[in-house]
């Protein structure tokens, strides 16, 4: 992407006002206030937030979203359940594809080889590696236990 995260959702968000669409205008603002509040959180730090932390951002709110649409589903509340499934839509929208399973254990791999991993204690190097390069493409709580057995 030659524009910046933070652009490309504020251009979605001008497209979404002129077409009037408001589930998308409404899910287009929480990520943007979610942005803002990381924004706040960091600019004691003097930092500000860059697409690694946004593509972060947005991985757990469609994680959120994901566990409320289970409990909605168990809970028979299909409307909201609904909801909350639109909204990951329009959230993944911003997200790079999801690695599939073969892909995650063959960055995996690299990773060790490139950590130059040998056992359990090089768990954060190797996990280092992937969230430098992959962050948003794979879901690292499931990731996490993979790296540990391979270096077991």
């Amino acid at each position: 992407m030659g524009k910046d995260m933070r652009e490309t959702i504020s251009s979605a968000l001008k497209e979404a006002m002129k077409s009037k669409d408001t589930e998308r205008l409404s899910t287009l603002r929480l990520i943007n206030a979610a942005i803002k509040d990381q924004d706040i959180a960091l600019r004691g730090d003097g930092k500000e937030v860059g697409d690694a932390e946004i593509l972060a951002i947005l991985g757990k709110m469609v994680k959120q979203r994901q566990e409320s649409v289970r409990a909605y589903e168990e809970g028979g509340r299909l409307e909201l359940a609904e909801r909350e499934a639109s909204e990951i839509k329009v959230i993944q929208d911003f997200l790079p594809a999801q690695l599939s399973e073969d892909e995650v254990s063959a960055a995996i791999d690299a990773a060790i080889s490139e950590a130059a991993a040998t056992s359990i204690r090089d768990m954060g190097k190797v996990m280092g590696v992937l969230k430098g390069k992959y962050t948003g493409q794979m879901d690292f709580g499931a990731v996490g236990p993979a790296v540990k057995a391979k270096l077991a």
